[in-house]
């Protein structure tokens, strides 16, 4: 949560959803009633904690999902706006936007918007299955989180369930509904990348290309008091989305840099790496940030889950594959496609996902959010993405559940399915296994990110070969001091355990700030003294006046408005300005007067008078009078807290401002 310029900005509202791995995907005939037991002897309960867990260990519910800490304690009302990242952090939008007193303003982009509106449909439908598979609970209060306090519960249970310091039991909601998705939709507005939009007429959001995936981005937004860029997970080079728009990151006041992908390295950075870089110029660093070493390593990932599929089906066994991110699903249906095209092999691919069909054809409909190869196959009258002509040629198949009448009679084994994993809670991916766990010859392919211990609980024991990918999800450690060198912000702010794992020491910027969770951090003000534009219509009118105490320093007097629009401070022109013809006199003076200077004007204008210093007490500077005599009486005092003037007589009056008006700068 940033406050920037006065205005409250949420950046991402995503879902744990590794938290649903405390639920059980297939909950037993215990029911409520077995998790209410409490007459186990010490023994018993002893014997409990240590052991290793089991299914019966996870929660026999519907499941609830955990949403963002301390969300349910927000004031909803108090935000401002909402950006939005990338789909994932989409998905806990909807129990902010249900809340009545929710106002703010939520950008995202168009790509963004689309597939995290299917994704939060499929996670509805998917839940929905569950409840008319396994009967619904209408409690308003989740009664298994009273059965998991107890000292025989498995720590990391507990530890899911209510946090490490015990506060996030608020956190857990019964998922929304489908109108609920619809109406949050209804507020969002979308934004292409590099399209400007202007909040409230003070600030300036702009969303950049990030590289992770389709419509992914990092924001930069503009302000009366300077520039702050949010930069998230990023990929320099990326084979199905447009890479990653670091440019237009450069020279912002503040960097906030929110990537902890790299914390699932095991690489170290150190200062040697730093100085080495820093003696580059850009064009040296950006091509650096470009090379194609990481992108083909990709590429061989992707090969080798392939492989290990062809082999799976050349020895009879069928394919699960779970993976959330849409780039690169599209790449493996692909591949996969075309390897099964140019061999021996007939093993048909099946899709199974509600929004399957949607999402596969919206993939070909939105060029202007891919890489420029992409782009390219479709002006050259090719789709972007080979999976349309399969499924045409009926070889990648597309149906909504794996209860669908047609999917029952296409059925073939051996198959490779692809289905989304909602961490094997949900949806297909549960009966599928159920169905091969036990086949060693099947294959379960598995995103980097899901537990294979208490993801895989419930279908234990396994026959299956288990693959677990880590496909590149960000900023690799030895590249983050180059984009830094590159970028060149005047702050930066790095979460703190990033910044344990990486020496930031010589990078050029004014400052580093760590930052951890449920912490304020304070961040000065970069510019001391804010731009303001002034129209040409007014500036026209303005009689400068020469400064005597600034060299080349002129000061004018206006009459105008001052008003803030796209994101700048404006002076235009109101009334009929004063001072045209530069004779008007000052209103206002700074400076000290030293009642010498002041004499020696005024005996110029013929005005006789005498000093008087009184010190003050204990010989500080105390104040100083002037006693006027001639033309006419009169006082002048002159001290750190003011001037003073005091005389019956206009003339001698007039005469004393004419001289302070000629020893001051005053306008």
């Amino acid at each position: 949560m940033l406050n920037l310029s006065g205005f409250r900005i949420l950046i991402d509202c995503p879902l744990d959803l590794l938290a649903l791995t405390i639920f059980s995907p297939l909950p037993c005939d215990v029911g409520i009633e077995a998790y209410g037991q409490n007459d186990q002897n010490p023994i018993e309960k002893k014997q409990k904690l240590e052991r290793q867990m089991t299914p019966d260990d996870l929660v026999s519910a519907e499941p609830w999902y955990k949403t963002i800490k301390t969300l349910h304690l927000w004031e909803a009302s108090l935000i401002d706006i909402v950006l939005i990242s990338n789909p994932m952090g989409l998905l806990g939008l909807p129990f902010l936007t249900q809340n009545p007193r929710f106002c703010a303003k939520i950008y995202m982009t168009e790509a963004t918007a689309k597939i995290g509106q299917l994704m939060m449909e499929d996670l509805v439908s998917m839940h929905m299955e569950f409840r008319r598979l396994h009967g619904p609970e209408d409690s308003s209060f989740p009664w298994w989180t009273k059965n998991l306090d107890g000292e025989e519960v498995p720590s990391v249970l507990k530890n899911i369930v209510f946090g490490e310091n015990g506060n996030d039991l608020g956190s857990w909601m019964r998922l929304y509904s489908l109108d609920d998705v619809k109406s949050c939709m209804k507020k969002v507005q979308d934004v292409k990348f590099s399209e400007e939009v202007c909040y409230n007429g003070t600030l300036i959001i702009k969303a950049l290309s990030s590289g992770l995936d389709i419509g992914d981005c990092n924001w930069l937004i503009n302000g009366p008091n300077g520039s702050l860029s949010y930069v998230s997970d990023s990929i320099f080079v990326s084979h199905h989305s447009k890479n990653f728009d670091f440019h237009g990151l450069k020279g912002t006041d503040v960097m906030i840099y929110s990537g902890f992908s790299c914390l699932q390295s095991a690489e170290i950075t150190d200062s040697d790496c730093i100085s080495t870089i820093s003696e580059n110029n850009d064009e040296r660093l950006a091509a650096s940030l470009l090379d194609n070493e990481e992108s083909l390593g990709e590429l061989e990932k992707l090969a080798f889950v392939c492989s290990c599929a062809a082999e799976s089906a050349d020895a009879g066994g069928s394919t699960l594959i779970t993976i959330t991110r849409v780039g690169i699903v599209l790449q493996l249906l692909e591949l996969l496609s075309n390897s099964i095209e140019s061999s021996s092999l007939k093993v048909p691919i099946f899709v199974i996902s509600s929004v399957a069909e949607e999402l596969l054809a919206y993939a070909n409909t939105i060029p202007e959010w891919l890489c420029e190869q992409r782009q390219e196959k479709l002006i050259s009258g090719e789709p972007s993405f080979d999976h349309l002509k399969f499924i045409k040629d009926k070889k990648i198949h597309l149906f909504p559940a794996v209860h669908s009448p047609n999917l029952i009679t296409s059925w073939q084994e051996p198959c490779m399915v692809f289905a989304p994993h909602w961490s094997l809670r949900l949806g297909p991916s549960v009966q599928l296994l159920q169905r091969w766990r036990g086949d060693p010859k099947s294959l379960l392919v598995l995103e980097d990110g899901i537990s294979s211990g208490l993801g895989l609980l419930p279908f234990r024991p396994i026959a299956m070969k288990i693959l677990q990918c880590s496909f590149l999800s960000g900023i690799r450690l030895q590249k983050f001091p180059t984009l830094l060198s590159l970028l060149k912000p005047k702050i930066l702010l790095v979460p703190d355990v990033v910044n344990q794992r990486i020496n930031l020491s010589t990078v050029k910027t004014k400052s580093i700030l760590s930052y951890s969770e449920n912490k304020m951090l304070s961040v000065g003000r970069i510019a001391e003294n804010a731009d303001v534009e002034i129209m040409a219509e007014l500036a026209t009118k303005l009689s400068w006046k020469k400064l005597r105490q600034r060299e080349n320093f002129g000061i004018a007097r206006l009459k105008g408005d001052f008003v803030m629009e796209n994101g700048k401070q404006r002076l235009v022109s109101g009334l009929d300005q004063e001072g045209s013809s530069g004779k008007t006199r000052s209103l206002r003076h700074w400076g000290t007067v030293a009642p010498e200077t002041l004499l020696d004007a005024l005996m110029k204008m013929s005005v006789i008078g005498s000093i008087e210093h009184r010190r003050g007490e204990n010989g500080a500077e105390g104040k100083s009078i002037i006693y006027i005599t001639n033309p006419s009486g009169g006082m002048i005092e002159t001290s750190e807290m003011g001037t003073a003037i005091i005389t019956d007589d206009e003339t001698v009056a007039s005469k004393i401002f004419q001289a302070i008006d000629g020893i001051l700068d005053g306008i």
